[in-house]
Formats: structure tokens, C-alpha cells, sequence
């Protein structure tokens, strides 16, 4: 795969990175059900092994059996050892809920305990997952701040922040990168974030292009109706009547343009997010090394003029359609 400056750093990433949300399993408010370890870690492995070299994980996932999990495969991987993104900022209390905590204490003990799961000595991107409480994110980047002269972390970036909430923080320290959601149904994104990271030279990683699997072309009415219990889709509305079968109808229209193609219905939902030049690359979930074989060849296709506008009617029609079904827009 080629290879993409992520803003003004010096981190050279693959268009596609290796997502570990899922691995986390269900044991927290938000699991994606039941993971196998073995699964996981092949999951990693292989897609190393197919070209994409960096990694994103938190703490948060499984109340850090991502971070093992992740910790695990690069032992395997020894002197092949990808980029590695984490984040702080999200705790997982007793009870399976998730609490933020931004001050500078608990920022630098996060980070010591990533360190010690992953097994390294450095954090080539350290990212502050979500900008809660609100009052303490300039406490929190001041703390990350000091990691980085550390040598604890290489970069600091942040996560699901808007443009006012990076406004606090540059004079602290410049943001090397901005991890927003962004798919076919969460454009929201693209109305002024992507504008002002380029403005700041903030690069931009994506999560969720495949809308946590609505747009995987393997998720179906019956497959959503019995995800496990400790799988947070199972309360999100847009796995749910009368959504999810307006979502499943663009995926329908989707797969005429993959298919076209020789494409599956997830590289060509990857293929459109890395169609816009702002974005350095696509978080990728994978679970195992099968699910990664089928998706990871999106870091090399570059949708044509045709196809996007094809997609874009596409995207108009299903917007109108949610609206009158649901009475308000996905984006």
C-alpha cells in the first residue's frame, strides 16, 4: 500500500489502519458481544502481513484487553513492529459504564498502563479519545503535552473534538491529528472539521467507514435482530425498524457499483471515505484474519468520477428516504 503524511508529523501511515474496538469483547457498555483471543491476534497479524502498518486501540476497549490483545501480536511480530495509535481519557467503571477523566494525574497513568499492556517503550500516536469532562481537556493536553517531552508518546492527537474544542487546545500544543467518525451515513464531519484540519495541517483518521457494519454488505434484518446482548448495536436505532432496512436498502444499490467493480460492498464504503483528500487513512475493524483479508485491498482502489457521483445519487435519495421514514436526517 502506499503510504500517507498524517498532517505536518513525520508518521507515514498506510490508507487503511487496523481498528481493535471489537476485540475488546462485550464485557463493558460498549462491546461488540463475545471475541475470540485467538481470532484477534490472527486478525493483526494478517493484516501486517498484508501491508498496513499502523495500529489503533484504547484502553477503553474491554477495559484494556484490546491493548493485550495488541500487546500479544507484536511480541509475534518482533522487529516488524507496525505504528502504534492509543488513547486516554475513558475509564470503565465497575459496572460495565464508561466515566471520562482528563487530569494530568490520571492522563499520565493511562499512558503508563498502555505502555505496560502494549509492551513498548514509546506511543507513536497518543490521542485524547473524547473531550469529556470538557472541563478538564486543557488540563489533559497539557498532560499529554509533557509525555511527549517525555518520550513517552512521539505525537498527540485528539478524537471526536469539534473545531471550538481544538481552539482551546493549540496554544497549549499543536494537534497532530483529529480521529472523527465519517462514513456514507455520518457525513457530519465534511461540514467543517476537514476544512480546519487542513487549515492547521491536522491530519485526519477516520473511524467506523463501515458504519459498525451496516455498510459491510454481510449485515442482514435477521443477523441484527440477534446480536449478542453485550453487542451496543443491539440499542443503537439505526440497527433497529424502521432504519435498518433503509440502511440495508442503499447497501443493495451499493453492491450493483461493487459489483461492477469486482469489488465487495465494504472496500467500496473504505474506497469512499479515502476518496477525499483530507483524509490520511481508514480505522479498519478486524476480528479475525478473515475479516481483514476481505477488506483490506480498499487501500488500493480509487473510486472513479462516475462512481462517486453514482453514489452520491445513492446517498441523496436513501437521505430523503430516512427523513420521510424517521422524520430527520443520518447526517
Amino acid at each position: 500500500m502506499l503510504k500517507r503524511k498524517l498532517g505536518r508529523t513525520d508518521l507515514e501511515l498506510t490508507p487503511l489502519g487496523l481498528g481493535t474496538w471489537a476485540i475488546g469483547g462485550g464485557a463493558w457498555k460498549f462491546g461488540w458481544g463475545s471475541q475470540n483471543h485467538e481470532d484477534a491476534t490472527a486478525g493483526i497479524l494478517h493484516g501486517i502481513e498484508l501491508g498496513i502498518n499502523w495500529i489503533d486501540t484504547a484502553p477503553v476497549y474491554g477495559n484494556g484487553q484490546s491493548e493485550k490483545l495488541v500487546g500479544e501480536a507484536l511480541k509475534k511480530l518482533g522487529r516488524r513492529r507496525p505504528l502504534i495509535a492509543t488513547k486516554c481519557s475513558r475509564k470503565v467503571l465497575s459496572d460495565g459504564s464508561v466515566t471520562g477523566q482528563l487530569d494530568a494525574k490520571s492522563v499520565k497513568a493511562e499512558c503508563e498502563d498502555s505502555l505496560r499492556r502494549l509492551g513498548i517503550d514509546t506511543i507513536d500516536l497518543y490521542q485524547m479519545h473524547w473531550p469529556e469532562p470538557g472541563e478538564q481537556i486543557e488540563e489533559g493536553w497539557g498532560a499529554m503535552a509533557e509525555l511527549l517531552e517525555e518520550g513517552k508518546v512521539r505525537h498527540i492527537g485528539v478524537s471526536n473534538f469539534d473545531v471550538a474544542q481544538m481552539e482551546r487546545l493549540k496554544a497549549i500544543h499543536p494537534i497532530a491529528s483529529l480521529q472523527p467518525p465519517y462514513n456514507m451515513l455520518d457525513r457530519r464531519a465534511e461540514n467543517e472539521l476537514f476544512d480546519y484540519c487542513v487549515a492547521h495541517e491536522i491530519g485526519i483518521v477516520c473511524y467506523s467507514p463501515m458504519a459498525r457494519g451496516l455498510l459491510s454488505g454481510a449485515m442482514t434484518t435477521e443477523r441484527a435482530l440477534h446480536l449478542e446482548s453485550t453487542d451496543h448495536r443491539r440499542r443503537e436505532p439505526m440497527f433497529q425498524s424502521p432504519q435498518i432496512e433503509e440502511h440495508l436498502s442503499l447497501v443493495q444499490s451499493l453492491r450493483a457499483v461493487a459489483e461492477r467493480n469486482n469489488r465487495s460492498v465494504a472496500e467500496l464504503a473504505i474506497a469512499w471515505v479515502l476518496r477525499r483528500d483530507e483524509v490520511t487513512s481508514a480505522i479498519v475493524g478486524t476480528r479475525s484474519g478473515k475479516q481483514i483479508e476481505g477488506t483490506a485491498a480498499a487501500g488500493n482502489w480509487e473510486l472513479t468520477k462516475d462512481d462517486i457521483e453514482e453514489i452520491e445519487q445513492f446517498l441523496a435519495d436513501h437521505a430523503e428516504q430516512i427523513t420521510r421514514v424517521c422524520g430527520s436526517s443520518m447526517s
